[in-house]
């Protein structure tokens, strides 16, 4: 998931997509805003994993209260080895960026934001993945995306 942009009722909402699918795993490319959207991620039972965007505005309590409620905080850029996949976690906020990490080969899987233009594609064999925006402000849709670990494949889901 990414940009989430403040939306509580949103991120409610993903929790409860993710926790009745039984993910191993959330992964949000950032764009959350405010520490107080940890409230919203109280009730997910699957691990956290984020990033900052280029709009958090506390990024030292955003940090302090996610990891009090166990989550992995990474910075502005994450690498993750989850199921086997070997991730890049960022925003995404520069497209050059981006294109190099799918080109060099290292990540079976990048995982981005920033656009809020959901979406996925095969570089070789890196897929990268655009969640959209949870927040459902800028499209009207708010989506996340939930990744098949064994395929790669990825299904954009409404929520």
């Amino acid at each position: 998931m990414a940009d989430s942009h403040d939306n509580l009722k949103m991120i409610r909402k993903a929790v409860n997509f993710f926790n009745e699918k039984q993910v191993s795993a959330v992964l949000h490319a950032g764009d959350l805003i405010s520490p107080f959207n940890v409230k919203g991620f109280t009730e997910l039972e699957a691990p956290l994993h984020l990033v900052f965007g280029n709009n958090e505005g506390d990024r030292i309590t955003i940090k302090e209260w996610f990891a009090k409620q166990g989550a992995n905080v990474c910075g502005d850029f994450g690498t993750l080895d989850i199921e086997g996949l070997h991730i890049a976690l960022l925003h995404g906020i520069n497209e050059e960026e981006i294109e190099a990490l799918a080109a060099s080969g290292c990540f079976d899987l990048i995982v981005r934001g920033h656009t809020h233009q959901a979406g996925s594609y095969m570089t070789g064999n890196t897929r990268v993945i655009n969640p959209g925006e949870a927040a459902g402000v800028l499209t009207g849709k708010a989506t996340v995306a939930v990744v098949d670990t064994v395929t790669k494949e990825t299904e954009i889901i409404e929520l």
